[in-house]
């Protein structure tokens, strides 16, 4: 069980694991060993997650997102396979924790009576400079 916030957890069962052969240099290690993580969610058919999270969750997740609504996430850091399984999980838990949070409400404000008005004044200054720059007279 994974433990996001107070209110959602990530049951084992919506978590599926495939270990994988990492990429990049690393010698006979990266040939031999599937290191690598590939941690999937389903998102979209999860209990635990309110339908507001869930959109939120597959804006925030991007390219991870599936069009089977799964979220996937592939991890390959470190050099064995229990800590990538461990990043990979903190950073499931910190992508829903995020999405969990509702953004706030813009209120739409106007501009003061103050700085409309030096506004103006400003633009009446600038205005009166370049009136001023005359051609030249011969």
């Amino acid at each position: 069980m994974l433990r996001v916030n107070d209110q959602i957890t990530i049951e084992d069962w919506e978590l599926t694991e495939q270990f994988i052969r990492s990429s990049g240099p690393g010698g006979q290690n990266v040939n031999k060993v599937a290191t690598a993580v590939e941690l999937r969610f389903e998102a979209a058919r999860s209990p635990n997650l309110p339908d507001p999270v869930k959109r939120r969750l597959q804006r925030l997740a991007g390219r991870r997102w599936t069009k089977e609504g799964a979220v996937v996430l592939q991890v390959s850091e470190a050099r064995t396979q229990a800590r990538n399984r461990e990043i990979a999980r903190e950073r499931l838990a910190e992508l829903v924790a995020k999405a969990a949070v509702a953004p706030k409400k813009r209120r739409p404000t106007r501009p003061t009576k103050g700085s409309v008005e030096r506004r103006l004044k400003a633009k009446k200054v600038r205005g009166e400079v370049k009136r001023l720059r005359g051609g030249v007279e011969e």
